[in-house]
């Protein structure tokens, strides 16, 4: 006796009907059906099926083989040619289409019906539409046809097997899968917290978050014109902060630098020179120069005639001596 997983898997009535599809049915009668019978029967044994050494199997083959004569053709024809014309729409809901299946067949073949008959049928149908899920991915690029897959719910081991990849690959490809789902998670959240503002308060909220346009346009529901608006908005602003900034920045170094030398009085002169050279006793560095001068709030105009012609120093002294 030699059996194989497959055929294990499949049920009597199933390889009944497998084999008789192997037969012409214009060439058995007489002896030759009794014969066809008998090899049929001996096959099925050495699969492990037992069917002559029980009445009832070898009854339920001799009538399968009337009914095949009866109509003219293999019941698995007609089966076969049935699965061989289902689309994938049709086979979304394989339960659904097993029904269609088995009413259709049922008008010709009444023991299709049967309630035994159904499971492995549901199981043919399954197996159609991952064959033909399968097929529509390899249509797809690598990674489009692995979220394709999985997206339809398919297993790991078959996206594997049918799609001749690795482990490895289909794990990448699952951790990208993860990390846009914890990013839809974050605008979902995102979102919640500018519930009830204006459209052009969300994408701005969304956008300073670094949400990508495809998503606001995705979850938010606004359209490339209204992000558009919005970005320019934000760029003027951004401009117009920046303009400020600069302003505020050069008035703070105004005001740091001190008055000019032509707006600083005599007497001031006099004191931020003496300071100078104060501070030219403990240092001829530039820079520890300029630090002490500007910790003592002397004009950077003073500094940088110190550092750079001190000689001018006392000609400024004598003239704000008079």
């Amino acid at each position: 006796m030699t059996t194989t997983d497959e055929t294990q898997k499949k049920s009597l009535w199933l390889r009944i009907e497998e084999n008789l599809l192997e037969l012409n049915a214009g060439e058995l009668s007489g002896q030759a059906k009794e014969a066809a019978i008998q090899k049929i029967a001996g096959d099925l044994d050495n699969e492990g099926f037992n069917v002559t050494k029980s009445g009832g199997k070898m009854m339920q083959l001799r009538w399968a083989l009337d009914d095949m004569l009866k109509v003219g053709r293999p019941l698995m024809k007609d089966f076969n040619d049935a699965i061989a014309a289902l689309s994938l729409e049709d086979v979304q809901d394989p339960y659904s289409a097993t029904n269609n299946l088995i009413d259709n067949l049922g008008q010709t073949w009444e023991e299709i019906k049967k309630a035994e008959r159904r499971p492995e049928v549901i199981g043919i149908i399954e197996e159609t539409r991952l064959d033909l899920l399968t097929i529509k991915a390899k249509e797809l690029p690598e990674n489009e046809s692995i979220r394709y897959l999985i997206g339809k719910q398919v297993e790991r081991e078959v996206i594997v097997n049918k799609l001749g990849i690795t482990e490895k690959k289909l794990a990448e490809v699952e951790a990208e899968i993860a990390k846009e789902k914890a990013e839809r998670e974050r605008v979902a959240s995102l979102l919640e917290k500018v519930d009830g503002k204006s459209e052009e308060e969300k994408v701005k909220h969304l956008i300073t978050n670094d949400v990508a346009e495809e998503l606001i346009i995705e979850m938010a529901g606004f359209d490339q014109d209204a992000i558009n608006n919005v970005k320019k908005a934000m760029e003027e602003e951004l401009k117009e902060q920046q303009r400020l900034a600069e302003e505020a920045a050069a008035k703070k170094k105004a005001e740091s630098a001190g008055p000019a030398l032509e707006d600083i009085s005599s007497d001031d002169m006099i004191d931020y020179i003496d300071s100078i050279r104060e501070i030219m006793e403990f240092s001829e560095v530039e820079k520890e120069i300029r630090t002490m001068c500007d910790q003592s709030a002397i004009p950077n105009c003073l500094v940088d005639i110190a550092v750079s012609d001190p000689d001018k120093l006392d000609e400024l002294e004598k003239e704000a001596e008079g």
